[in-house]
């Protein structure tokens, strides 16, 4: 799956999934989205986001949710 808005700069915040080039992490908007705030409430506190960076975030979280997780079968010692 392609987020053409999330990016990774090692030396931008440690490489963390950024907003397009933004030091505004999708870590930070997936908080606020959680926290109960609107699109328009983070728009307005951040003017240098769009409505498409927030749906992209959601996107991109979703994407990671849906991973596999498997166990680790013990080798035995």
């Amino acid at each position: 799956m392609d987020f053409p808005r999330i990016t990774f700069e090692q030396d931008k915040l440690g490489g963390k999934a950024c907003v397009r080039g933004l030091r505004t992490t999708v870590a930070s908007v997936l908080r606020m989205v959680a926290s109960g705030m609107t699109v328009e409430e983070i728009l307005a506190e951040h003017p240098d986001l769009e409505a498409e960076d927030i749906a992209e975030c959601l996107r991109y979280a979703a994407y990671l949710a849906d991973e596999r997780v498997l166990p680790m079968r013990s080798t035995g010692s």
